[in-house]
């Protein structure tokens, strides 16, 4: 089982291992980075340049082994590829935020009836 299997569709699809398994969140999302500013086929360069930004470590070991792993696709396959893989996995992550508006709602009910009784008292 790859480590990234249960996280993002995108690093569900890039083979995890050694100590890219450990670092390769953030060169994954260095690398998202770059092709949202328009870099169809992003660099290890590209890469560095990103993390070096906010003044994170940089090794050229893992983000070139995560470049040739993604050499040839497209952002959009890669997320795809992910994101079939991920599709019987469930969570059930969209409940929470239905629970939460209907929280909300119930909220303003119960308001309504309070002014209802100043109303009728009045």
């Amino acid at each position: 089982s790859r480590r990234g299997d249960s996280l993002h569709p995108f690093v569900a699809s890039v083979p995890a291992t050694g100590t890219f398994a450990i670092m390769g969140m953030k060169y994954v999302a260095a690398y998202l980075m770059a092709a949202l500013a328009g870099k169809e086929s992003p660099s290890a360069a590209d890469i560095k340049k990103i993390l070096e930004s906010v003044e994170s470590e940089y090794d050229e070991s893992i983000a070139s082994k995560l470049v040739s792993e993604l050499e040839g696709k497209t952002i959009h396959e890669v997320v795809k590829e992910g994101k079939d893989k991920l599709k019987n996995f469930g969570g059930g992550g969209g409940g929470g935020a239905a629970a939460a508006a209907g929280g909300g709602g119930g909220g303003g009910a119960a308001a309504e009836k309070k002014e209802e009784k100043k109303a009728v008292v009045e």
